[in-house]
């Protein structure tokens, strides 16, 4: 369970690298869409987890891994944004979110399920 502290500095963190990837670091994604999912941070507020999105979804891996080798770069532009609220600012990892294709998934798993009706046998409520 993530104090509230820790909440509210994940929120900020998710808020600006979500700026940063608009504005500062476009080049890194090559013109992809980046959202920022969620960011979660640890306790000592010594590292935060970043949860990634790409729209298109082709090359997501090579996208992470850009991301990733420039992290340096974007904790710098971070660093610039919080200076004032965080006295430390956070290491960053990023992963890559797959709850859209996790959701897409299990979607199709229910639609492909069949429920034959009740019988007559079988009313509702009749124990």
């Amino acid at each position: 369970m993530e104090s509230k502290r820790q909440q509210k500095v994940g929120r900020q963190i998710q808020k600006d690298l979500g700026e940063i990837f608009q504005k500062d670091a476009q080049h890194l994604v090559s013109g992809s869409i980046v959202t920022i999912t969620a960011v979660r941070v640890t306790p000592d507020l010594s590292i935060a987890r970043a949860y990634l999105s790409f729209l298109p979804e082709k090359n997501k891996t090579i996208l992470l891994d850009s991301v990733k080798e420039n992290t340096r770069f974007i904790r710098q532009k971070l660093a610039e944004r919080v200076r004032h609220q965080l006295r430390i600012v956070p290491h960053l990892q990023f992963y890559l979110d797959d709850t859209a294709e996790y959701a897409a998934k299990m979607e199709l798993l229910f639609s492909d399920l069949v429920i034959p009706p009740p019988g007559p046998d079988e009313e509702e409520g009749v124990n």
